[in-house]
């Protein structure tokens, strides 16, 4: 999995797998584009308005956690 931010566009993107074939983007929200399969396995989620969506409303931050060991590691957005 790799999860990149675009701070021009304030574009962030999920990718779960790199695409190895034809992809259908479909709408979710607004904010929200899923990148699919034919055979329904999800490639990536788009999310539009980053900032919004990702930031930490206390501290300006996105907050990382590894659910199975706990850590925690908080990233600044601009």
């Amino acid at each position: 999995m790799k999860f990149t931010y675009d701070s021009r566009y304030n574009i962030a993107y999920i990718r779960f797998r790199p695409k190895s074939g034809d992809v259908e983007s479909i709408k979710i929200s607004e904010e929200i584009i899923v990148d699919m399969a034919p055979d329904g396995t999800v490639y990536g989620i788009e999310l539009l308005d980053a900032n919004d969506q990702l930031r930490r409303a206390d501290m300006g931050k996105l907050l990382i956690v590894n659910e199975a060991t706990g850590n925690q590691i908080d990233v600044q957005l601009s």
